[in-house]
């Protein structure tokens, strides 16, 4: 059974950067999408990127060309990082598989704000 810890996020100012981690206790080599989503105050959780084994990568328009995602199968770890950074993406980031049928982290929460 695999385990998901989400780190990385924090307070940062409009325009900054940060990149999240997500490191599985158990092997993602035979996950063939993962993804990170967000759920903002209010609002459903959504997904805001994807990638496949094969390095295939899909954005959400609202952070296509600010965002990539990336993974290290052999560090059991998906990457986000996250430029540009905006208020609207404040939200509790978590990872999961594509559809996400993992038993979901405590995710880590992004705030955007002057």
């Amino acid at each position: 059974q695999v385990q998901l810890v989400e780190t990385g996020g924090g307070l940062v100012q409009p325009g900054g950067s940060l990149r999240l981690s997500c490191a599985a206790s158990g092997s993602i080599f035979s996950i063939n999408v993962m993804g990170w989503y967000r759920q903002a105050p209010g609002k459903e959780r959504e997904l805001v990127a994807s990638i496949t084994n094969g390095g295939r990568t899909n954005y959400a328009d609202s952070v296509k060309g600010r965002f990539a995602i990336s993974r290290d199968n052999a560090k059991n770890t998906v990457y986000l990082q996250m430029n540009s950074l905006k208020p609207e993406d404040t939200a509790v980031y978590y990872c999961n598989g594509r559809p996400p049928y993992i038993i979901w982290g405590q995710g880590t929460q992004v705030t955007v704000s002057s």
